[in-house]
This record gives C-alpha cells, sequence and structure tokens, in this order.
C-alpha cells in the first residue's frame, strides 16, 4: 500500500513537473503584462516630466527609443554572442522581424500621440490593451486559417473578443477620475 501510494505522489509530481516545464511561457507572458501594464503610465510621466508641453512627448518617445536600443539591440547581441550562435539571417525572417518592430513602434508612437491629444493614460492603455488581442486574434486567422475553415472556429472564440471589447469600453468608460488638484487661493490684503 505505502509503495503504491508513494509511486502514485511520484507519478503525480512528474506530471505537475512537467506541466510546469510546458508552461514557462505563461510567465514570461503575466512579466509582459506587468510591463507593458507599466509602459502607459510611465511613458505619461516621461512626456509630463519633459515640461514641454509642445515637444516633451516626443522627447518622452527619443528616450524609449535608446532604451529600446539598449533592451532589443544590445541585450540580444549580448545573448546570441554568448550562447555561440551564428549572425545569419535568412530574408524572410528579417523582413517580418523589421515589419514586427516597426509597427511596434508605430504603436508605441500611437499612445504618445493619444497622450498628446489630451487622453489619460488608464482610458487609453485599456483601449489598446481590450483591441490589441482582437486585432491580434484576426489578423492571426487570417494569416493562419484554422483547419476547416471559419466555420469551425468555436462560438467561445468570438464571445472572447466582444467580451475584450466590452470590457475595454467598461474600463475606459467608468474608470476612476483622477484626484482633483486643489486650488489655492491667495491671500488678500
Amino acid at each position: 500500500m505505502v509503495r503504491w501510494e508513494s509511486s502514485a505522489i511520484l507519478e503525480i509530481a512528474e506530471i505537475i513537473m512537467a506541466a510546469e516545464k510546458n508552461m514557462n511561457w505563461l510567465g514570461f507572458a503575466l512579466m509582459t503584462v506587468a510591463f507593458w501594464g507599466l509602459y502607459g503610465v510611465f511613458l505619461h510621466k516621461g512626456a509630463i516630466g519633459m515640461k514641454d508641453p509642445e515637444f516633451g512627448r516626443y522627447k518622452a518617445f527619443l528616450v524609449v527609443g535608446i532604451a529600446y536600443f539598449l533592451v532589443a539591440v544590445i541585450a540580444p547581441l549580448i545573448l546570441l554572442k554568448l550562447s555561440g550562435s551564428n549572425f545569419k539571417f535568412t530574408a524572410v525572417g528579417f523582413k517580418w522581424s523589421l515589419i514586427a518592430g516597426t509597427v511596434g513602434a508605430i504603436g508605441a508612437l500611437g499612445v504618445l500621440l493619444a497622450f498628446g491629444a489630451k487622453g489619460q493614460p488608464a482610458a487609453v492603455m485599456s483601449i489598446i490593451f481590450a483591441g490589441a488581442p482582437i486585432v491580434n486574434a484576426l489578423v492571426a486567422l487570417w494569416m493562419h486559417p484554422p483547419e476547416g475553415g471559419m466555420g469551425g472556429i468555436r462560438w467561445q472564440f468570438y464571445a472572447g473578443i466582444g467580451l475584450a471589447a466590452v470590457g475595454g469600453f467598461l474600463v475606459t468608460k467608468y474608470k476612476p477620475d483622477p484626484p482633483k488638484k486643489p486650488i489655492i487661493e491667495k491671500a488678500v490684503d
């Protein structure tokens, strides 16, 4: 009996370890959620911190570009070099990666332009993060149609798209307002 229990426990442990190994992507996805969730708030704070109402957002975007260079150019170069990778790129891989970087950078610029048009970070980022998964899902379906065509897609997929849209709307519509700045009255002599 004890032998059966210990082998069952070992089997369960192996299943859990295999699941954890296969779920590493989830940790990275949640890391991205956290950092991209911070992005809009920090970018807005950086643009305001430039103390330049006309060009502060562009200055902030320039600094974001420097950060992208450090994180997206220098770090991969070091990782590729340390891992012993060659530096050969296929034309197709290079093209699609360049397109991905371009649309990502244009999206980041769109965030700044929305802030410059008086969009509040909570509203802007809610719309972006509710809308982006919808765009991602639809473009992925277009580029990689499911086996059996569009008719094979279950209703839950469409419900998820609808819920994402409704969620983005609700968060934007009912977000808490920032505290009002106190009115400072001047002393009358």
